[in-house]
C-alpha cells in the first residue's frame, strides 16, 4: 500500500513537472517554439565552457595550473 503510493507521487510529480513539454508536444508552435529548450541549454554550456576556458587560462598564466598542493 505504501510502495503503490510512494510510486504513484513519483509519477504525479513527473506528469506535473513535464507538463510544458506535453503542451509543445501536441501545440502547433513551430520548430523554434518547441526546441526552446534545448536552445537555451546549448547556450548555457557555451557561457560555460567560455568561463571554464578563461580561467584555465589565468591559472596556465599562474602557472598554478597543475599543482597537486
Amino acid at each position: 500500500m505504501i510502495a503503490s503510493n510512494i510510486f504513484r507521487l513519483i509519477g504525479d510529480f513527473f506528469t506535473w513537472a513535464f507538463g510544458p513539454f506535453q503542451a509543445l508536444r501536441l501545440g502547433d508552435f513551430g520548430w523554434w517554439a518547441s526546441n526552446i529548450v534545448n536552445w537555451l541549454f546549448i547556450l548555457v554550456g557555451f557561457v560555460l565552457f567560455a568561463y571554464w576556458m578563461k580561467e584555465s587560462k589565468r591559472f596556465q598564466k599562474e602557472g598554478i595550473e597543475d599543482s597537486a598542493e
